[in-house]
């Protein structure tokens, strides 16, 4: 673990806000352990172990049934800890992996039917080495004929940027966080009204109303944030995903109260309504089709 990582809280809240029976944490991650899956060489950071036990803990202590586990970067293009841990929840959770253009057929398949429905481009420049966007388009190809999704992380100042790629995608967009609005600009600034306009013009475009930790500039219990989930909630009600980020990986201004975090939920979805389709029939939906299909 890097000498400056924080690791996730110890002994989170018990939220003040009871989510419905049925909903997902829509964005997790598990890490390590290390003396069993390897951090990858190339990481820009080094996390503590959070591996899949815990994760499943906090599921449970948190009142939550299920979960979706992206892999992030400190384990490279090795999904071997989030396949492990996909095995591992009895169909209780379903993955986003990290593939690069020489993954094959066979090992795509295998991670199908453990679960994996999605994988993530990640354009977030302290994180990740850059990668050719022909490379992501090759593999978007590819995992569009099983059915799976892409997600994508990126900040704000690259959105202009990246849009023309954006479109060129061939299944359903999940984009992380929001985009990562500056929390300091409000709602109604062009930057974040460009990523509003992404959604409103493509209809294969979601949002994660997710991570008002890394956004904050207040701090707990993150009313600089509430606006931004809000608007989206309200706007594109069928289009949005929650997920705690545990085990918060690379945060630096504070460790995350997981129990706070849920009670945000309450503050962006505000009615039973709002709180079914963002815990709820949204994730089934993305993740679980099998389950919401008509018969």
């Amino acid at each position: 673990m890097d000498p400056d990582y924080l690791p996730f809280h110890p002994n989170p809240s018990r939220p003040k806000f009871k989510v419905p029976k049925g909903a997902v944490d829509a964005h997790c991650h598990v890490f390590g352990p290390a003396d069993r899956f390897l951090y990858a060489p190339e990481r820009k950071y080094t996390p503590c172990d959070a591996p899949k036990a815990k994760l499943f803990e906090l599921r449970d202590y948190l009142g939550f049934s299920r979960n979706v586990i992206v892999q992030a970067s400190c384990h490279g293009r090795n999904n071997d800890a989030l396949v492990d841990a996909l095995k591992s929840s009895g169909g209780l959770a379903r993955g986003v992996a990290v593939v690069g253009p020489d993954i094959t057929d066979a090992e795509l398949t295998n991670m199908d039917a453990a679960g994996v429905r999605a994988v993530r481009f990640n354009f977030v420049k302290r994180l990740v080495d850059a990668t050719p966007k022909e490379v992501f388009l090759g593999i978007a190809d590819r995992i569009a004929k099983l059915g799976w999704h892409i997600v994508v992380y990126f900040e704000a100042p690259d959105l202009e940027e990246l849009v023309p790629f954006l479109k060129q995608l061939p299944t359903t967009v999940v984009v992380d966080h929001m985009g990562r609005p500056d929390a300091t600009k409000g709602v109604d600034h062009p930057d974040f009204q460009r990523f509003v306009n992404l959604l409103e013009e493509n209809e294969n475009f979601w949002t994660k109303v997710s991570c008002p930790e890394r956004l904050t500039v207040a701090g707990p219990p993150y009313d600089d944030v509430i606006p931004f989930a809000k608007y989206l909630v309200e706007r594109f009600p069928d289009r949005v995903l929650w997920g705690t980020d545990w085990p918060h990986p690379n945060m630096k201004s504070h460790v995350p109260d997981e129990g706070i975090l849920v009670d945000v939920i309450p503050r962006i979805a505000v009615t039973k309504d709002a709180q079914q389709r963002l815990l709820i029939d949204n994730p089934l939906r993305l993740y679980w089709p099998e389950e919401t299909s008509p018969s």
